[in-house]
């Protein structure tokens, strides 16, 4: 498929020429005469790069950059800067808000179109390195590293092996860690004022947790505990911000990670205050599944009456209903779900 390339400059013969080289070079090429209309333009075709002259009407190209980065269906996207102007503080200034090149002109086409496929190269390469598994994570921790900004990264970070039941951090400690999740299970739960458990969600193999407390700058505000043998990989919480504040590309690559697990646990939370008890139940044992194909977690029922927000007399009687109707099995502690589809009907 062929890469897709914003060009957004306010004079007519140099967009037309850079458009012209472009579809040359095999690019599907889209075009704005000023930064506003290039913004509706991104918004309206996603490119994987744009090519932004700096001196334009309306709105010129560091307004545009700031904008992008703001919006975070866009801030993605790489930039590169053209300019008439060699000043060195005006170069320092594009940088600064995340630029990621810099061509005066006149350029020459063959430094543009290198410069262009050098940072689709990397932009693929950041993307890619990351696929969910602890592998994933030193590749994009790695990536990260051959930039010179990320020098300072830890060489090393810390694994550490927990039991079940061990608690990882506690409600009003002061946060350090990244945590990542190489396997087990992990629940993230808040204590009233009597000592009844509410949990908040459950994170599987592949999740980062504790991210909130160190983006807010605050003590956490639930606490972390295993319901199963885990083991988890600890990032120093320097590295997370270096990642997170010195690179558009690896900050917007992280938070698409970690913002995917706020909008679960917001849905989580409504489910939890308007559901009825049955879907409660089913949502809180589809909850504690690492992997469906498997259907089988072993977990208390308080941990499983805390996860669906129900009293524990309540929720042996819906999993007694449900066994009745042939959706789980039931031995020990082991439950084990026998109609998936059933049991997520439930839910929907």
């Amino acid at each position: 498929m062929k890469k897709k390339i914003l060009v957004i400059e306010d004079t007519f013969e140099v967009r037309e020429n850079l458009c012209e080289i472009l579809e040359l070079a095999d690019y599907d090429v889209y075009s704005a005469e000023n930064g506003k209309v290039g913004l509706e333009k991104a918004s309206e075709v996603n490119p994987n790069l744009i090519l932004c002259d700096v001196m334009m009407p309306v709105l010129d190209g560091f307004g545009l950059l700031k904008i992008l980065i703001k919006n975070p269906k866009l801030n993605h996207i790489p930039v590169i800067f053209l300019t008439a102007k060699a000043d060195k503080q005006d170069i320092r200034k594009g940088m600064g808000l995340g630029a990621e090149d810099y061509i005066t002109k006149p350029f020459d086409d063959t430094e543009l179109l290198d410069a262009i496929e050098i940072r689709l190269k990397k932009a693929e390469r950041i993307k890619s390195s990351f696929d969910g598994s602890d592998d994933g994570l030193q590749r994009f921790f790695s990536e990260a590293k051959a930039n010179k900004e990320f020098e300072k990264l830890t060489l090393e970070r810390e694994v550490r092996q927990f039991k079940p039941k061990d608690a990882i951090y506690n409600e009003g400690q002061n946060p350090r860690w990244l945590y990542y999740l190489v396997e087990g299970q992990v629940k993230i739960f808040k204590t009233n004022d009597i000592g009844k458990e509410l949990i908040t969600h459950i994170y599987n193999a592949g999740d980062f947790f504790g991210y909130q407390a160190l983006l807010n700058k605050t003590a956490y505000s639930n606490s972390a505990k295993c319901t199963q043998a885990s083991t988890i990989r600890l990032i120093p919480q320097e590295d997370f911000f270096l990642l997170l504040f010195n690179n558009r590309d690896y900050a917007s690559q992280f938070i698409k990670m970690l913002s995917n697990r706020v909008q679960e646990t917001e849905k989580q939370l409504i489910d939890l205050a308007y559901s009825s008890v049955r879907k409660k139940v089913a949502n809180a044992i589809i909850s504690f599944l690492a992997d469906k194909e498997e259907a089988k977690i072993s977990i208390s029922r308080e941990d499983l009456a805390s996860k669906a927000g129900t009293a524990k007399e309540t929720l042996i009687r819906t999993l007694s209903d449900f066994k009745s109707e042939g959706l789980i099995d039931i031995n020990g502690q082991e439950l084990e779900v026998t109609d998936i589809d059933k049991l997520e009907s439930i839910i929907w």
